[in-house]
């Protein structure tokens, strides 16, 4: 697999090791990204652009590892759930449902989703999503 494909594309399966890279580099750049913008040196509708483009390939790497667990990419968006469920003020509810939908909820949500694309092992074998995980070409930016 190309980096553009693994970067872009939201067809095939990759491992554990791609999906940490991938995600880690993700969220360096989203953390110069915010540094940026917390020194003042980026206006807030370009750090939100920016984290924008960020996003585009943290979903594509999201999905290919959740198709190497045999399951639809569309489980990201439990991920987006849980940012709104933190965004959301819940200041008008009891103390307990601030604590349950405003915290307890996303946590458990981002580690089941933790475990279940950076823990778990992928299918073995072909899955409805494709032939077995394909490693990653980092040093190579040719395409096939």
């Amino acid at each position: 697999m190309t980096l553009q494909q693994w970067g872009f594309s939201f067809k095939g399966r990759i491992g554990r090791r791609e999906f940490w890279i991938g995600i880690g580099v993700c969220l360096a750049l989203m953390l110069v990204i915010f540094t940026i913008q917390g020194m003042g040196y980026l206006p807030m509708h370009y750090a939100v652009f920016a984290v924008g483009l960020v996003m585009y390939p943290a979903a594509a790497i999201m999905a290919k590892r959740l198709h190497d667990r045999n399951k639809r990419g569309g489980w990201s968006l439990l991920l987006l759930l849980a940012w709104l469920l933190i965004a959301v003020d819940w200041g008008g509810m009891e103390p307990f449902w601030q604590w349950g939908i405003g915290r307890f909820i996303p946590t458990l949500i981002i580690v089941m989703m933790v475990l279940d694309c950076g823990v778990f092992r992928g299918t073995d074998g072909p899955n409805r999503f494709g032939k077995v995980a394909e490693k990653v070409d980092f040093v190579s930016a040719k395409a096939d």
